[in-house]
C-alpha cells in the first residue's frame, strides 16, 4: 500500500514544478530594464534585407504610439488587435522580428515583460481528450505579459477527413486571446499559402488577427551578407574569389517554398568549415598561421555546397560557379 506521505510529497513536487514552469520566477527576478524603442528599431534596421518588413513594423509601432498618445490626451482609441500573422518561407527572419517586436511592445508600455514564448503544434496539442486544453492553457500562462509565437500554425487546423485535437487548441487560444487581450500578443507564422487556408479554417481566427506581414525570400546579395555575418561572428574571412563562389551558390539555389534562406546560409557556412578543416588537416596543423586558420577559400565553399547537393561546373566567362544536381 503506497505511503500517503510519499503521495503528498510527489504532488507537492509536481505543483512546484508546474508553477515554476508557468511563472518562470527566476526570469522575473533577473529581468533587465526595457530597452529604448529607438535602439530596438535600429537593431531591426540593421538586419539584412527585409525592407518591406521593416517598413510595416515601423508603421505598426507608429500607429500604436499615436493611439497611446490619443488615450493620454483623452481622445478615443481606434479599437485594434495587436495580434499578427507572419507569412513567409523558412529562414526569413520571422522569429527574430517577433522577438524584437515583443521588446518593442514592452518599451511602449503595452506588455509588462516583453518576452517571447515560441511553440509549435507539438507544444499545444495533446494525444488524449482534454489534454490539449491543458497544454495550450499552460503555454499561454507562460506567455502572459509577452508574445506567444506559434510557428507553423497551419498544422493546428485539421483536414476535413482527419480527426485530431488541433481545433481544441485553436478554440482555447481564441478564448484566452480575448480574456487576456491586454496581457497577451499572439503571432502565428508559416508558409503563406498554408497560413491563408489556416485563417479561413475557423470563423474566429480572421477577426482576431488585424495585420499580416509578409516575409520575402532573401536575395542573393542578402544571403551573401548573412553568410558574411556568420563568418565575421566566428572570426573567419573570405579569401580571394570566395565571395564570387558564394554568390554563384546562392544564385543557383532552387527557390521553392522549402528553401531554407538564412538557414541554408548557416548550413553552408558550417559545411564550409568542415571542408576547410579537412583541407588544413592534410598539412602541418601545428604550424598553421593565424590567417590560414581564419581564411575560407573558394574550394572550401565548393566542397560545402557539394555536400548540400550543389554540383560545381567550370564557370563560363562572366558566369556563375554552380549548377544544381536534380
Amino acid at each position: 500500500m503506497p505511503n500517503p506521505l510519499d503521495s503528498l510529497k510527489a504532488l507537492g513536487d509536481q505543483l512546484r514544478q508546474q508553477i515554476g514552469e508557468e511563472l518562470d520566477l527566476d526570469a522575473l527576478r533577473r529581468q533587465e530594464p526595457a530597452r529604448p524603442l529607438e535602439e530596438l528599431l535600429a537593431e531591426l534596421d540593421a538586419l539584412p534585407g527585409l525592407e518591406s518588413v521593416k517598413e510595416q513594423v515601423r508603421a505598426l509601432v507608429a500607429f500604436l504610439r499615436v493611439q497611446a498618445r490619443r488615450k493620454e490626451a483623452g481622445l478615443p482609441e481606434v479599437a485594434t488587435m495587436q495580434h499578427l500573422v507572419f507569412l513567409g518561407n523558412p529562414g526569413t527572419g520571422k522569429t527574430t522580428v517577433a522577438r524584437l517586436l515583443a521588446q518593442m511592445y514592452r518599451s511602449m508600455g503595452l506588455l509588462r515583460r516583453g518576452h517571447l514564448v515560441e511553440v509549435d503544434r507539438a507544444g499545444l496539442v495533446g494525444q488524449y481528450v482534454g489534454l490539449t486544453a491543458v497544454k495550450t492553457d499552460r503555454v499561454i500562462r507562460k506567455a502572459l505579459d509577452g508574445v506567444l509565437f506559434v510557428d507553423e500554425a497551419y498544422a493546428l487546423s485539421r483536414e476535413a477527413e482527419r480527426l485530431d485535437f488541433g481545433d481544441e487548441a485553436i478554440e482555447t487560444l481564441l478564448k484566452r486571446m480575448e480574456d487576456n487581450r491586454h496581457r497577451l500578443v499572439v503571432i502565428v507564422a508559416g508558409y503563406p499559402r498554408l497560413m491563408r487556408r489556416f485563417l479561413e479554417s475557423n470563423p474566429g481566427l480572421r477577426s482576431r488577427f488585424s495585420r499580416e506581414i509578409e516575409f520575402p525570400d532573401y536575395s542573393t546579395d542578402d544571403l551573401v551578407e548573412i553568410f558574411g555575418l556568420f563568418a565575421a561572428e566566428a572570426e573567419y574571412t573570405l579569401g580571394e574569389g570566395a565571395e564570387d563562389a558564394l554568390r554563384g551558390i546562392f544564385h543557383n539555389a532552387e527557390r521553392d517554398e522549402s528553401f531554407g534562406n538564412a538557414r541554408f546560409a548557416r548550413t553552408l557556412f558550417e559545411q564550409s568549415l568542415n571542408a576547410q578543416a579537412l583541407r588544413l588537416g592534410e598539412g602541418d596543423v601545428e604550424n598553421l598561421t593565424h590567417s590560414e586558420l581564419m581564411c575560407l577559400k573558394p574550394e572550401d565553399l565548393v566542397a560545402g555546397a557539394r555536400s548540400l547537393g550543389e554540383v560545381p561546373v567550370p564557370p563560363p566567362r562572366g558566369g556563375g560557379w554552380f549548377t544544381r544536381r536534380r
